[in-house]
């Protein structure tokens, strides 16, 4: 059983557009809306992948109550944790030629009675769970050691831990020593503070990020990829895309591919790039089911070309 970890959850609405406009009144040409945040996607992909999830996430006001609502539709096991500020709405204009821009809200701040109740519920669901995914933003009230503490305690009880989430967050947790860490490459850059212009440049920074802690890293690289960094050395991964209809929730999409996968190695990194090539070919933020993986046009090497330059260098 994976048990998903999503502190800040969010209801997102999802809107396809031609082309965006600054200061025009742009029509939609379709729109959804979706449970959201990293972990409830997690959640979502390993759902669709025919495995048991539980997501535990604290949830209020109307948007909340919507966001359980859609959660359960899919068949999502849901472990609320009630607060008294709204779950917050978040806004994803898609591009058809594959640009996404997204407007995310803070979210509520949550109180000290709701934070321990929020851990305790993590400990409570926790007794059954193979990987436990904590993924996105903290919300407010949440110190940056709240990730650390919950590593901590996992591995007390015997657990694994996924890790996915930026900034402070990140480099506390580290310390706790996570079984794997997945940044992008704009979190990879700003973990470790400098640009990275190659694959090289980012197998670099998940090496500094296992001497800071983690196990392993599994690196999303965008068009140009995936690494995966651990103990037993680095692999790269890739897969031809036809066209991108939406990248919201490909990385999430990516992470349940290499947690039912196993979470290490390159079969399981190989099952990370076919979530995530096949998520980004969907609409919105949909997950993508087996039928829409393509495993053969996967391609997953110990040859890193560390010499190649990244599609999009990140300052």
């Amino acid at each position: 059983m994976i048990l998903t970890v999503t502190p800040n959850p969010s209801l997102d609405r999802t809107y396809e557009v031609h082309a965006l406009k600054r200061g025009e009144v742009i029509r939609a040409e379709t729109e959804r809306t979706d449970p959201g945040g990293k972990g409830v996607n997690v959640s979502r992909a390993a759902t669709a992948a025919g495995q048991r999830t539980v997501a535990v996430l604290p949830l209020g006001g109307a948007p909340g109550a919507l966001v359980a609502d859609l959660l359960a539709a899919q068949g999502i096991e849901v472990a609320p944790v009630p607060i008294a500020g709204a779950t917050r709405s978040n806004i994803a204009l898609a591009e058809t030629d594959g640009v996404l821009t997204k407007i995310n809200a803070p979210g509520p701040q949550l109180s000290p009675a709701e934070q321990e109740l929020l851990l305790d519920t993590v400990r409570e669901q926790s007794r059954d769970a193979d990987w436990i995914a904590c993924c996105g933003s903290l919300p407010r009230g949440l110190a940056p050691s709240w990730y650390a503490d919950v590593v901590t305690r996992a591995h007390a009880g015997g657990a694994r831990i996924a890790l996915d989430t930026s900034g402070p967050a990140l480099l506390e947790a580290l310390r706790a020593r996570p079984d794997v860490v997945k940044p992008n490459a704009e979190e990879l850059a700003e973990a470790v503070g400098r640009p990275l212009a190659t694959v090289g440049d980012a197998v670099k920074a998940a090496e500094e990020l296992r001497a800071m802690g983690a196990r392993a890293v599994l690196a999303s690289l965008g068009a140009d990829g995936q690494l995966l960094v651990d103990d037993a050395g680095a692999w790269f991964g890739s897969a031809h895309v036809d066209a991108v209809r939406s990248n919201v929730g490909a990385g999430d999409s990516s992470l349940a591919g290499f947690l039912i996968a196993g979470g290490s190695g390159p079969e399981a990194l190989a099952s990370a790039v076919a979530h995530g090539a096949a998520a980004v070919q969907l609409p919105g933020s949909v997950m993508p089911t087996p039928a829409d993986l393509d495993l053969a046009a996967v391609t997953v090497t110990a040859d890193v070309p560390v010499d190649r330059e990244l599609t999009e260098p990140v300052s």
